[in-house]
C-alpha cells in the first residue's frame, strides 16, 4: 500500500524500498539524508514521503493533501531552500529566477534558516502527528549553519528532517551521523527518456549534448536544455571552437561576462568541458584543465570578464596572431 504512493518516483527502487520499510515497520527515523546527483527525484521523493507522513492512520494521502504539499502550503511542512542576500533580505533561489534578480554568487543556506527551523520545530504540529522539514541543497550550509543544525538534528521532536545534498562527503561528517542515509541513483536511458516524456519536456531527448551532460538526471537535463536556449545562438558558435585570435579572446569574454550572471557562465564553461572533450579529442587535454580552472576562479569570485579573457587567450594558438 505505501509503495503504491511513490508511483510517480522512477528509478529509484531502492529509496522506495527503504522508506517503505520504515513507514510499515512504524520506524521512521528523525533524520534523513536522500543523497544522490540533483535532478533523479530527490524533491518529489521528499514530498511524497512527507505526504505519507502526513496522511491520517494508514490511509493513502489524498489529492488535496498532495497538492498542499506540492504548494508548500501545509502548516506542518517546512521547506527550506539556499538564499541569495538581496537588498538586505533573503531571497530563495526560485524566486530570484522567477523576479529576474542578478546573481553574483551562489545561493547559501543560512544560520538565519536554521534559527527558523528550530522556531518551527518549537511548537507543536497543527494538523499531523508530526511536522516534516526538508532543506533542499544542504551541501550549501555554511560552518556555522551546519552547526547550529546539529542540536535541532539530536532533538527534532515530533518531526522528521529530510536533508537533500549529493552524497555524506558534501556534508559535515556530525551532520551524517545523525541521519539515516537513503541513495538516489542516476537513471538509465530508458527511465531518462520515461520521465522527461511524462513531465512535457520531450523535445530534451533531441539534444544529445545536454543529455550528455546529465548523466542520468532529468532535471538536470531540463535545467541544461533552458540554460542552452538563453545564450545567444551566436555566442555559442563562436565558443564552439577556440578563438582564432588574441582580439576574438576578448570579444568573447566581453560578451559572455556581459550576457550570463554567474551560476550560467559556470553551466557555460561545463558545456564547454564536454563539447571540447567530443569534437576536439587531441587539444582537449590540453584544454579542459584551463576550462576546469576558470571554474574554480569563478566560485572564487574573481572578475568574471578577467576569468574569461585569461582562459580563451590561453586557447588561442600561438601561431595565430595577436591583434
Amino acid at each position: 500500500m505505501v509503495r503504491a504512493q511513490f508511483d510517480g518516483l522512477v528509478g529509484q527502487d531502492t529509496a522506495i524500498a527503504l522508506l517503505c520499510r520504515a513507514v510499515e515497520q512504524g520506524r521512521v527515523a528523525p533524520a534523513y539524508l536522500f543523497a544522490g546527483p540533483h535532478g533523479v527525484g530527490r524533491r518529489l521523493a521528499a514530498e511524497q514521503f512527507a505526504a505519507v507522513l502526513f496522511a491520517p492512520g494508514a490511509q493513502p494521502p489524498s489529492p488535496t493533501l498532495r497538492r498542499r504539499i506540492a504548494q508548500r502550503n501545509y502548516p506542518d511542512l517546512l521547506w527550506v531552500e539556499p538564499t541569495y542576500l538581496h537588498q538586505g533580505r533573503l531571497v530563495g533561489a526560485s524566486q530570484a529566477t522567477e523576479e529576474g534578480i542578478a546573481r553574483k554568487s551562489p545561493p547559501q543556506t543560512r544560520l538565519e534558516q536554521v534559527r527558523q527551523i528550530a522556531q518551527f520545530l518549537s511548537r507543536p504540529p497543527l494538523e499531523s502527528a508530526r511536522a516534516v522539514v526538508v532543506i533542499e541543497a544542504a551541501e550549501t550550509m555554511a560552518e556555522g549553519a551546519a552547526n547550529g543544525l546539529l542540536k535541532t538534528l539530536e532533538e527534532p521532536g515530533q518531526a522528521t528532517i529530510i536533508l537533500l545534498a549529493p552524497g555524506p562527503q558534501s556534508l559535515l561528517p556530525t551532520l551524517v551521523s545523525r541521519c539515516q542515509t537513503i541513495p538516489f541513483q542516476r537513471l538509465n536511458t530508458a527511465d531518462l527518456a520515461t520521465v522527461l516524456e511524462r513531465v512535457g519536456q520531450g523535445e530534451v531527448l533531441a539534444q544529445p549534448q545536454v543529455l550528455a551532460m546529465a548523466q542520468g538526471s532529468p532535471g538536470g537535463a531540463i535545467a541544461s536544455y533552458n540554460q542552452l536556449q538563453s545564450i545567444s545562438p551566436e555566442l555559442l558558435a563562436a565558443l564552439h571552437q577556440p578563438p582564432h585570435s588574441l582580439r576574438d579572446a576578448l570579444d568573447q569574454a566581453r560578451q559572455v561576462a556581459k550576457a550570463l550572471d554567474t551560476e550560467a557562465q559556470l553551466w557555460l564553461l561545463d558545456y564547454l568541458l564536454n563539447w571540447y572533450w567530443q569534437r576536439y579529442p587531441t587539444e582537449s587535454p590540453r584544454w579542459l584543465p584551463k576550462l576546469e580552472a576558470a571554474k574554480g576562479y569563478l566560485r572564487r569570485f574573481v572578475q568574471p570578464r578577467l576569468v574569461w579573457e585569461i582562459m580563451l587567450m590561453d586557447l588561442v594558438k600561438p601561431a595565430s596572431g595577436g591583434f
